[in-house]
């Protein structure tokens, strides 16, 4: 599934805001509810949160994929921010997470939800497009390289 079906410029924070996981996933909530793709907050904060409690889903090489399932939501909705820094987020090799794509899906449907984390993980596996992921200057940058695509030359200054 290419990523820019989910992700949009609105859905991107290039550099995040908050220092915690708690923090980061209400961050990344909160751009979901502002850009109109979340109607009740509450809820999806809830099920992100809850699935977060029975398992860290911070990977390994700066990588994080928080996400929950709820019915109030129709389809698969994600969100991603970027943090050079580092969030600390129990991540499976210890190293803070850098790299952070939290979705929400309906809870009555697994597919669409499956494949876009597969999709996203191929592209994320590769170090140099993680790196350029960290290094981009712009959202369309970034959907450019989580579609696999070559990204646009930065907007003039």
């Amino acid at each position: 599934m290419n990523p820019k079906r989910v992700l949009s410029k609105d859905t991107i924070i290039m550099k995040l805001k908050s220092d915690s996981k708690d923090g980061v996933i209400e961050e990344l909530i909160d751009v979901l509810v502002a850009s109109g793709k979340i109607k009740d907050r509450k809820a999806a904060l809830k099920a992100v949160v809850d699935r977060e409690k029975k398992m860290s889903t911070g990977l390994q090489n700066g990588i994080a994929i928080p996400h929950g399932k709820t019915d109030t939501i129709e389809s698969l909705v994600a969100s991603i921010g970027i943090s050079p820094a580092g969030i600390p987020f129990e991540s499976l090799d210890g190293q803070p997470a850098q790299i952070i794509l939290l979705t929400v899906s309906p809870a009555s449907r697994t597919g669409p939800h499956i494949q876009f984390l597969a999709d996203i993980s191929r592209v994320l596996h590769n170090e140099d497009t993680r790196k350029r992921v960290l290094t981009a200057t712009h959202e369309e940058e970034v959907l450019e390289l989580l579609a696999g695509e070559t990204p646009p030359a930065p907007p003039p200054a």
